[in-house]
């Protein structure tokens, strides 16, 4: 039954659609407030944006503290956003929109507007704490009115099979807190994030800036498509820009961004495209007695597609002290967080980190000299996000500075371009020498397993080379042998490595046979203290 209080509330969001040129008949049941039109564009967007980076930073101003304080973790899981207000909850389009709240953790309002591409105008949509679901004694009810919404996600759709896929349950993108997004992939999990943008990660005598997305604006979606299109305004004290996502639906989830930017100050680490991740542990190291399960992580390494067309695999690491590794390249045709170890048995969770999404980088234009970064910070659980990749142009990055960039997001089980070569599969360590004898001391062996390509096609007899390099150190009981558990193309690398001193060793190896390359490239950093108070040697 609907009674007058809903008649009215219904009528006056149907009469706001009806200004924005929205079908009455394809989004009536929407009920959320609007706030008056403004012009829009993407063009007019960077132009602000452009203009804001002239002037000096200012905050967007917040609800009181004192309250958004007493939202905690367990509060904030209190309020749920009411699905009856979901933004395209009847459409057009596929998929509905819901909004998160303001807590401790999320404390920046986040300015939502809906657009009218016709027009072209957007209207503001303006929080009212009546969208939520929350206890009576809930602090978020001692917000003034207006407060602002945190961030927002799209859930499934609502066309497919609800019995299967409840969109008022499920959701496949999310944007919430400073520039940080996330997607889910084709094994249905969310996992790693992407970022906005990076600025000053692990950077000495710097302290890391999180720049916000301080405004978002939705069209109304095309009722037949599988793609969403939003804009963003993002802002901090050293840089301002304008998004345009083009986010589509398909097995996993794949986002187009064009974005511009502006820099206020001087950044001396400049991160485009970052990705974050979360690694504790694996097969490579883990201490006695750390955990019960026998791995835990978000991604287990970092794949690289080099300009110069080298397919590169880097283990991840949970480094003694934080590290900072650079791949130098140019025009890079992509990189990426792999989970590429999918076997439930690995990590005996029912979180499934082994479907966790995979995320990959692919620059839609030269990005000319730089670098891919890779900071790893050491973590002793697996609530802490700790690992970052990101492209570093080699060009300083001085205030005044403007950037334009496109780029595609694809987060997967799977990296979209996998090379044809034999892929890594697993890096294992152990104490060096001979079992059965005395193990020498600072002498680390490892096995460093290959899978598929022209592994799968060796003759009888043929038998792989390890070719390895190293910074500092050397090699001995350098063999490869097939992995005796009967999978064709499964071979593994075998070597000691004797090295003295703490400081770290770069390692580099990649199969082949004659003159033919077999295998992509392995790449490793050893940290010869951390694994020496590990295995004891």
């Amino acid at each position: 039954m609907i009674n007058r209080r809903t008649f009215l509330h219904s009528a006056a969001a149907t009469a706001t659609l009806v200004a924005l040129g929205i079908p009455i008949e394809a989004i009536a049941a929407n009920r959320v407030k609007f706030g008056s039109a403004s012009p829009f564009s993407f063009d007019t967007l960077i132009a602000q944006a452009k203009a804001l980076a002239q002037k000096p930073y200012q905050p967007q101003p917040t609800p009181p503290r004192a309250i958004l304080d007493r939202i905690d973790y367990a509060a904030h899981g209190q309020i749920k956003y009411k699905t009856d207000y979901a933004l395209f909850a009847d459409g057009p389009g596929q998929f509905p929109v819901t909004f998160f709240h303001l807590g401790r953790f999320f404390q920046s309002p986040v300015h939502m507007y809906l657009i009218d591409e016709k027009a072209p105008k957007a209207r503001e949509i303006i929080y009212d704490e009546s969208y939520f679901d929350m206890p009576n004694d809930s602090p978020a009810r001692e917000l003034p009115r207006g407060s602002g919404f945190s961030g927002f996600r799209f859930q499934e759709s609502r066309r497919g099979d609800q019995e299967k896929l409840d969109w008022h349950k499920n959701d496949w993108v999310a944007f919430l807190g400073a520039s940080y997004f996330r997607a889910i992939g084709d094994l249905y999990q969310y996992g790693l994030s992407a970022r906005g943008i990076a600025i000053d990660v692990a950077q000495a005598g710097k302290s890391e800036e999180f720049p916000n997305f301080t405004h978002f604006y939705f069209t109304v979606p095309d009722d037949n498509s599988d793609t969403v299109v939003i804009y963003a305004m993002l802002d901090g004290p050293s840089i301002c820009g304008a998004y345009k996502f083009t986010m589509q639906r398909g097995a996993g989830v794949t986002m187009e961004i064009d974005t511009a930017l502006f820099l206020r100050r001087d950044i001396d680490r400049f991160g485009i495209a970052p990705v974050t991740s979360m690694y504790w542990f694996s097969e490579s190291v883990k201490g006695t007695g750390t955990d019960w399960r026998p791995e835990v992580h978000d991604s287990d390494g970092l794949a690289l597609w080099s300009g110069a067309g080298e397919h590169i695999w880097r283990p991840l690491n949970n480094p003694g002290q934080t590290t900072a590794s650079a791949f130098g390249d140019n025009n890079p045709r992509g990189f990426g967080l792999l989970q590429r170890d999918r076997n439930f048995d690995h990590y005996q969770d029912g979180v499934h980190y082994e479907r966790r999404p995979s995320l990959w980088v692919e620059p839609l234009e030269g990005w000319g000299q730089g670098a891919v970064q890779l900071i790893e910070i050491p973590t002793d659980d697996e609530i802490h996000d700790n690992v970052v990749a990101m492209w570093v142009p080699s060009a300083k990055a001085a205030a005044g500075n403007s950037y334009r960039l496109r780029y595609k997001l694809d987060w997967q089980k799977d990296e979209p371009f996998p090379s044809t070569l034999a892929r890594c599969v697993a890096t294992r360590l152990g104490n060096g020498g001979v079992p059965g004898q005395p193990r020498p001391k600072n002498v680390r062996k490892f096995m460093v397993e290959f899978l598929g390509g022209p592994l799968e096609k060796l003759a009888f007899g043929e038998k792989p080379e390890a070719v390895l390099t190293a910074s500092r150190g050397t090699f001995s009981y350098v063999f490869t042998e097939a992995v005796p558990d009967g999978v064709a193309g499964h071979w593994r690398a075998q070597f000691d490595l004797t090295v003295e001193g703490p400081e770290p060793v770069d390692m580099r190896l990649y199969l082949r046979l004659k003159d033919q390359t077999l295998s992509e490239t392995w790449l490793f950093l050893y940290d010869p203290f951390q694994t020496r108070t590990v295995y004891g040697s």
